[in-house]
């Protein structure tokens, strides 16, 4: 079945997964990215992705916007359907795209509870546990606070660590894939950690890019609707707009 022509807006973490699974893909007529810094700022997140969804409205060659976030800190709760549906998977965070569904999430936080998830967008961006994520954090923190402050910070940083005790390299086949869960296994190596190279699922992206998006592992929100959080299973739900 021909899928339909969509824009996609998304993660930068999704990069190079993206260009993996969308090869090929003639219906996406328009892909943007955003860093993976703005999850820092779920307000700002909310605001910049409702821009691009609005200015997607001027597109009449679409039938949806599809979102490659899950909810991510609540900073896309309250996005608004333009023209046009918009679709995003159920899921707290990228790291259940990875896996391939909350399900496995959930399986995976119950069985491995003390592992961080590390993949190519989270390592190239230095935004996971290792050296060249304190490095990077020193470099900004000196430029801004004293010696004192900064070795405080350095520490409360390190502390948010002392739960994990895995890291766990998710490789859904990219190119970089052999690099970055070697620059995972030398992140575990230096923190003390166990290390574990972890086959992901990529059909949830994938169905994501290419349909069908069945409501059991997507939230469509149609005109005159926005995104909701659910305390459910479901993650998410379809509100009317007041």
């Amino acid at each position: 079945m021909k899928p339909p022509a969509i824009a996609l807006i998304g993660c930068a973490v999704f990069l190079t997964e993206i260009d993996l699974l969308a090869a090929g893909a003639e219906h996406i007529v328009e892909k943007r990215f955003h860093g993976i810094g703005l999850h820092d700022r779920p307000d700002e997140m909310r605001v910049r992705l409702q821009q691009e969804v609005m200015e997607m409205d001027r597109r009449d060659d679409i039938e949806a916007v599809v979102l490659a976030y899950g909810l991510c800190g609540c900073g896309t709760a309250g996005l608004r359907a333009g023209r046009h549906p918009l679709v995003i998977p159920r899921a707290h965070d990228c790291i259940t795209v990875f896996l391939g569904s909350k399900e496995l999430y959930a399986e995976r936080q119950s069985a491995c509870p003390g592992c961080y998830y590390y993949t190519p967008g989270w390592n190239r961006a230095r935004r996971v546990p290792g050296p060249d994520r304190i490095a990077a954090l020193r470099e900004d923190f000196s430029k801004r606070f004293d010696t004192e402050d900064e070795e405080f910070l350095l520490a409360s940083e390190r502390g948010m660590w002392e739960h994990h005790d895995t890291s766990t390299f998710i490789d859904l086949g990219t190119h970089e894939g052999a690099a970055e869960a070697a620059y995972t296994k030398q992140c575990a190596d230096w923190l003390g950690w166990k290390f574990e190279h972890l086959q992901g699922d990529p059909s949830l992206l994938r169905d994501l890019l290419w349909g069908p998006w069945d409501e059991g592992r997507f939230q469509i929100i149609r005109p005159g609707y926005r995104l909701g959080h659910s305390a459910t299973e479901a993650v998410m739900r379809s509100e009317p707009i007041p």
